[in-house]
């Protein structure tokens, strides 16, 4: 399935920074940043840019039924009359976006398979799974919606403050990523069904921009 979780417009805009950060990630300005990860900048480069693209791939996973009320309805008997709602009943595909959920899982897994799984790794991916899970909400029709600036600023204060120096990146990324997914998409699973929104992506629509400058800035916060 391919469709822009964002509008077009602000898919662009996304695109022109990447290709803006090229020379700075070449020339070191930022790469040291990218290269706490274990990655190279140019590496860091054409996974954003894959990022970016990998964000109108969604993967279909299962269907969903999603009942809209849609109008009310007479209803008479023996005489009397009283208002019935009608429900609408259609399907919700849920999907799994390439670029907001599939890319970075497996970068963090393999940040995973770098460092040791540590207390503090675990409590600053609950504090961003908490935030996320707080600020996200429904919108009808659409899926969920989150704000993309407040979830990277919490993994990357709470890597600052609770990680050593030399995990403090990876941290922030897996933190910033993989709480929004769980936060914002996973613990919101229940509430698809009650949207009418065609297609439900896990990592796309309200929450690839999210996910995707929780990368970005949490990395260089950190």
């Amino acid at each position: 399935m391919f469709f822009p979780p964002l509008i077009f417009l602000l898919m662009l805009v996304f695109l022109l920074i990447a290709l803006i950060l090229l020379p700075f990630l070449l020339v070191g300005m930022i790469g040291g940043a990218f290269l706490k990860l274990g990655l190279s900048p140019g590496m860091m480069f054409w996974l954003l840019v894959l990022t970016l693209v990998g964000s109108m791939v969604n993967i279909p996973i299962h269907q969903l039924e999603s009942q809209n009320l849609v109008k009310d309805q007479m209803v008479s008997y023996f005489g009397m009359r009283y208002r019935a709602p009608v429900l609408r009943t259609q399907k919700t595909v849920l999907a799994i976006n390439v670029g907001g959920a599939v890319i970075p899982a497996v970068l963090s897994l393999y940040l995973l398979t770098k460092m040791d799984l540590t207390i503090s790794l675990l409590l600053v991916v609950g504090l961003v799974t908490l935030v996320a899970n707080r600020l996200a909400r429904p919108v009808q029709g659409v899926g969920i919606a989150l704000p993309g600036l407040i979830p990277p600023v919490v993994a990357a204060l709470g890597a600052y403050l609770f990680c050593p120096p030399e995990l403090r990146a990876p941290t922030a990324y897996i933190a910033g990523t993989m709480g929004i997914l769980l936060g914002a998409d996973i613990l919101n699973l229940k509430e698809i069904g009650k949207l009418g929104a065609p297609v439900a992506s896990i990592g796309g629509a309200g929450t690839f921009d999210a996910i995707f400058l929780s990368g970005i800035i949490a990395v260089l916060l950190s």
